[in-house]
């Protein structure tokens, strides 16, 4: 790290948002889909900031430079009847790590979830990822092998949207 000191989490305001956009870049690369960031700056902008919000982001800084962000959002428990926080990224690149910008996130978000109510943090971490897993597996985090992710997008979500799909059933 470039700056010595104690690792600290914040809300992310509006001028982190080239930052948050430039870890998610370097997210993207580091889990092996170099091209696969189509969002924008001015979306993620619009997204966490916007007058329809539609997630929050944390920083984790030492000193004053950004070593870490985690993005998520709220989800809802039917069973449960209550919601819970969906963290879509927690990153801390490779040059800031094993300095507890990680954790920090994770404990921030965590506290967070119990200051509002939510009884659970979820999210998904690549199978090839052992770096991920192994930190997720220490901190008591349960994995669930019987989910399986799924997704409809592009012309399988136009299909369904439209009702074609139905006539392939």
């Amino acid at each position: 790290m470039s700056a010595a000191g104690e690792v600290r989490v914040r809300a992310a305001t509006p001028d982190d948002v080239p930052q948050i956009h430039a870890f998610i870049v370097e997210l993207a690369v580091y889990e092996r889909e170099p091209d696969g960031v189509t969002g924008t700056p001015e979306m993620l902008r619009d997204a966490l900031f916007g007058a329809h919000r539609s997630a929050g982001c944390l920083i984790a800084e030492v000193g004053d430079e950004a070593v870490g962000f985690a993005v998520w959002h709220y989800t809802f428990s039917t069973w449960e009847c209550q919601p819970g926080i969906w963290l879509e990224d927690l990153f801390v690149p490779e040059r800031h790590r094993r300095h507890g910008a990680g954790y920090a996130l994770l404990s921030h978000l965590s506290a967070m979830a119990l200051e509002r109510d939510c009884p659970r943090v979820e999210w998904h971490a690549l199978d090839w990822n052992e770096l991920a897993l192994g930190f997720y597996e220490r901190l008591g985090a349960e994995r669930l092998p019987e989910w399986d992710l799924h997704r409809l997008e592009g012309t399988a979500l136009e299909r369904v949207a439209s009702g074609e799909a139905r006539a392939r059933q």
